[in-house]
């Protein structure tokens, strides 16, 4: 590839890896390597694609049955933010196939098991995260007009207000969890180091992530919006919940492994025992 290498400062080689500036439209060839990849191993992507679908179905039951529509949209929007976690078996997938070898689930897991340790650092940051935002959530409830001579005006400040708060912690994450994870699967590298490598390489890549969050929200939002719908009309429509989250989360995390190749230069941090930095 002819992408410009960001060395930066070798005082921060110890810190964050190298990144390379990609084009703008480089996500599209990410979410392409993805596809290929969830359909050469169909049955190791959709197990866990099915995994995180009972997940996220499991947190609108409790919400709706103990809460209520509202604790609903912040359950499910935390559990956006915790759901890179969940997808890192996706990226074992992916270095088998670009090794030429045949995926299992049982190699998977037990590849995983190398990095489990930062992978529970950098699951329990994402849960204080989820935390807090809930809390923030909460909050924002103040704001909602509750007056009968309330017009569109009021709610649009109650949604600007909202999303504004929430945008703020989905940069967070988003910047923080890009390409750290597939980072600790790949190398024997700490939490810091990946997370600021990710954070590093966002920055230097602002169109091409901007890109990337737009196909993340793409495949992910139809899927939630029918989740609503089927929570609504008292269950009906959770079979279509089902095929799109079971698609497209795998989709995603094969997509978040090829980004994480072509983005970040890691040949300086040794590889992990069993997978081999490829």
């Amino acid at each position: 590839m002819d992408e410009k290498v960001s060395q930066g400062d070798s005082t921060q080689l110890p810190f964050v890896a190298p990144c390379r500036i990609l084009p703008a439209l480089a996500p599209l060839d990410w979410v392409r390597q993805g596809w290929r990849d969830m359909w050469a191993a169909p049955r190791q992507s959709l197990t866990y694609g099915a995994i995180v679908v009972a997940l996220s179905l499991a947190l609108a039951t409790i919400a709706v049955r103990f809460g209520g529509y509202f604790e609903l949209l912040a359950l499910v929007s935390g559990f956006i933010l915790v759901a890179p976690v969940l997808a890192v078996g996706t990226y074992v997938i992916s270095i088998h196939l670009e090794r030429g070898e045949k995926p299992s689930l049982r190699r998977c897991l037990r590849e995983e098991q190398r990095a489990v340790g930062n992978l529970m650092v950098f699951a329990l940051m994402l849960m204080v995260v989820f935390l807090v935002w809930a809390r923030a959530g909460s909050a924002v409830h103040v704001f909602f007009p509750i007056s009968e001579a309330t017009d569109w005006r009021d709610y649009l400040t109650f949604f600007a207000i909202g999303s504004s708060i929430g945008s703020i912690f989905a940069a967070v994450v988003f910047s923080a969890a890009a390409f750290s994870l597939p980072m600790m699967v790949d190398r024997k590298v700490d939490t810091v180091t990946a997370v600021v490598t990710s954070i590093n390489a966002v920055l230097r890549n602002k169109p091409a992530m901007a890109v990337w969050a737009a196909c993340i929200v793409l495949a992910v939002a139809p899927g939630f919006a029918l989740l609503f719908i089927g929570q609504e009309r008292g269950g009906g429509g959770l079979a279509w919940v089902m095929t799109g989250l079971g698609l497209t989360l795998p989709l995603i995390g094969h997509a978040t492994w090829h980004g994480y190749r072509a983005t970040v230069d890691a040949g300086q941090w040794p590889p992990n025992e069993v997978t081999g930095g490829v």
